[in-house]
């Protein structure tokens, strides 16, 4: 049986790379001073491709060097997280594979589940895990949230191994936790981001569930697996689990083997406010879905808005990757008063990878850049730029044949308006085998420049453009 995440655009490559002077077509301007970063799965070894997940390859981070108008290198380098299978032991969970930022000086390589985050060098070697310090225990988040006005970096992190609740975190502009709060949910859910405003912060608690039945599948001798169940069963969600049992159990969970969370019907499906100081959550109900990647929220009044990429389910039939059914752009707005949610749908478009001006974290936005997927949710040929204070939405294709992965902002000046900057993202040629970081003008998503990458890029997951010193 084929398994789609390890062929084509999502085949992983072998071999690490260092190229100078890349060729570019166009003009790339002069204000970029920094390194686009991109990160995702590239699983090494033998893979099974019946249980293989797209979210349990290892990492690869590729990076292009960019300044003084010249694209001066790229590389691609693994994540050394330790995860190759050692004597008596088996592989972590998952590897550190989502996602990519700098932050105070470092940059991390960050996955979820209560994994590891590894710092990187500024050539993308391996320094080691990231704690921030010793101040964060536990593992991280694939999707921190900056504050734009303070430089603080925001998340909500989950694991199963916490019983039934996530850690909200604040760390400071120098690298460190300054806060950290427990928060109480219904169970074990997956819970992939967040949604920071000015107040408050935003919990997704959705039916996606650890599931004791396929965590102990391929980790416990058949003889044992019902004991096994039923030990996990008990735990998850109700206590939290001793971190030396924690750690075993994650390393036992092999990397090809079958992806321990999926749909669950019986969980419910709501959104928590709490304010940023922490203090007492409320929840609101929401239709059930599942929610990977909200664009943005803010508060509007007594009232908080969320624009956000929904999925009616996801890991149900499917459990090779999340592409299970169309996606839609919805927005739900919280009335704090009312204590309810209005959802409503914007575009039915199928979209995922949404973007927006990292400006405008926690405030009003207006646009939202995202890549229009296909009716199962796979990343298709086309740019979508959301015009979501109109209603409207302006398209860029790049022809047949090619697939685009996410597109991130950097404004051309720090004072510049919401879509006067560059969209950057990597556009893949399927028939030939190759990529290249593009480069357009996000008011008119006319191409500005192209950067010929010199090896195929997998299809993959975050990035971020890094500027030097950041």
């Amino acid at each position: 049986m084929g398994n789609g995440y390890l062929e084509g655009v999502y085949a992983p490559v072998d071999t690490e790379v260092t190229h100078f002077d890349l060729a570019v077509s166009g003009t790339i301007p002069d204000h970029l001073d920094g390194r686009y970063l991109r990160n995702g799965p590239n699983p090494a070894g033998d893979i099974d491709p019946d249980s293989y997940n797209l979210f349990m390859g290892d990492g690869m981070v590729h990076g292009i060097r960019i300044r003084d108008g010249r694209a001066e290198w790229y590389r691609n380098r693994r994540v050394q997280t330790g995860r190759r299978k050692r004597p008596g032991a088996g592989y972590e969970l998952i590897g550190a594979n989502t996602h990519v930022i700098g932050h105070a000086g470092r940059t991390l390589a960050l996955v979820e589940a209560g994994n590891a985050s590894h710092e990187l060098t500024d050539e993308l070697d391996t320094v080691g895990p990231c704690d921030f310090d010793g101040t964060v225990r536990g593992g991280y988040t694939a999707h921190p949230l900056r504050d734009p006005r303070t430089g603080e970096l925001h998340a909500v992190s989950y694991h199963f191994g916490r019983g039934n609740t996530v850690q909200y975190t604040v760390i400071g502009a120098d690298g460190r936790a300054r806060r950290t709060v427990d928060i109480e949910v219904a169970g074990s859910p997956m819970m992939h981001s967040f949604s920071l405003t000015r107040n408050y912060v935003l919990i997704y608690d959705l039916p996606v569930t650890f599931d004791p039945r396929q965590a102990v599948e391929v980790s416990v001798p058949r003889p044992l697996r019902p004991l096994a169940r039923l030990t996990l069963s008990t735990l998850i969600g109700r206590v939290r689990v001793p971190g030396p049992l924690v750690n075993s159990m994650g390393r036992s969970l092999r990397a090809a083997g079958p992806f321990p969370y999926r749909w669950n019907s019986d969980y419910p499906a709501r959104i928590g406010v709490m304010p940023r100081e922490g203090g007492d959550v409320r929840w609101f109900d929401v239709e059930p879905c599942y929610v990977y990647h909200p664009i943005n929220a803010y508060e509007d009044g007594t009232e908080i808005v969320i624009d956000l990429v929904r999925h009616s389910k996801t890991f149900d039939a499917d459990l090779h990757g999340p592409d299970e059914v169309p996606t839609t752009l919805d927005r739900w707005t919280v009335d704090l008063a009312g204590g309810k949610v209005r959802e409503e749908r914007v575009c039915d478009r199928p979209q995922e990878y949404p973007r927006i001006d990292d400006r405008l974290v926690g405030e009003r936005h207006r646009y939202g850049y995202v890549v229009e997927a296909d009716a199962l949710g796979a990343p298709t040929d086309t740019l979508l730029k959301q015009d979501l204070a109109h209603g409207t939405t302006r398209t860029r294709s790049f022809g047949r044949g090619k697939r685009i992965g996410e597109f991130v902002f950097e404004p051309n000046r720090p004072d510049a308006a919401e879509d006067d900057g560059v969209l950057m993202g990597f556009v893949h040629d399927v028939a030939n085998g190759r990529s290249d970081l593009t480069m357009l003008d996000a008011a008119s998503l006319e191409t500005v420049a192209n950067i010929q990458v010199p090896q195929r890029v997998p299809f993959g997951f975050h990035g971020n453009w890094v500027p030097t010193g950041s």
